[in-house]
C-alpha cells in the first residue's frame, strides 16, 4: 500500500517482546528414518534458520480468503473498526473478530482498544518483514527448478 506507517500512529508500535521472539530460532522433534536400520524410527533434532518459524505464522494467517480481503481493505485506510468491516464482509461479527485475533496473534495487524470498540490497522514493522521472508522463498533460486 502506499500508506506509510507514520500514519498509521493510531496503533502502538510493534512490541519488542514480538521481534525478539521473531528472531528466534526454534528447535522441533521429529520422526525420522535411521539410516542404519530401515524403517526403525528414531527422534531427531531439527534445527529451523532463523525467520522460518515466523514465515510460517505469517502463512497461516493468511490462510483464509476472510483474512486476505480485511488486510486488503485495512491497507487502503488509516484504521478500521470492526463494525466497519462488517459492511464490507456478509459475515457475523463474532467471525470478523476471530480472523482479526488470528491476524493479530501472528503480527501482521494492531488493535488499540478505544472503548467500546477496538480500532485496527496494518502493523507496518511486521508487514515488511513478511515481505521480506515470502521474497526469500519467491525470489530464490529454487523457483527456477522445472520437476
Amino acid at each position: 500500500s502506499g500508506i506509510s506507517a507514520d500514519a498509521h500512529s493510531c496503533c502502538a508500535p510493534s512490541s519488542s517482546k514480538h521481534r525478539a521472539h521473531f528472531a528466534s530460532i526454534n528447535t522441533n522433534r521429529i520422526f525420522a528414518i535411521n539410516s542404519d536400520k530401515p524403517m526403525k524410527r528414531t527422534l531427531q533434532d531439527v534445527e529451523y534458520m532463523q525467520g522460518t518459524e515466523e514465515l510460517a505464522r505469517f502463512a497461516k494467517a493468511l490462510g483464509h480468503p476472510t483474512r486476505i480481503k480485511i488486510l486488503k481493505i485495512l491497507a487502503t485506510q488509516e484504521f478500521c473498526y470492526t463494525g466497519e468491516l462488517l459492511d464490507d464482509l456478509p459475515l457475523a461479527q463474532s467471525t470478523i473478530s476471530q480472523h482479526l485475533k488470528e491476524l493479530k496473534e501472528a503480527g501482521l495487524i494492531k488493535g488499540e482498544i478505544k472503548p467500546p470498540k477496538i480500532r485496527y490497522c496494518i502493523d507496518f514493522d511486521n508487514w515488511k518483514i513478511a515481505k521480506s521472508l515470502f521474497a526469500e522463498i519467491f525470489d530464490s533460486g529454487h523457483a527456477k527448478i522445472n520437476c
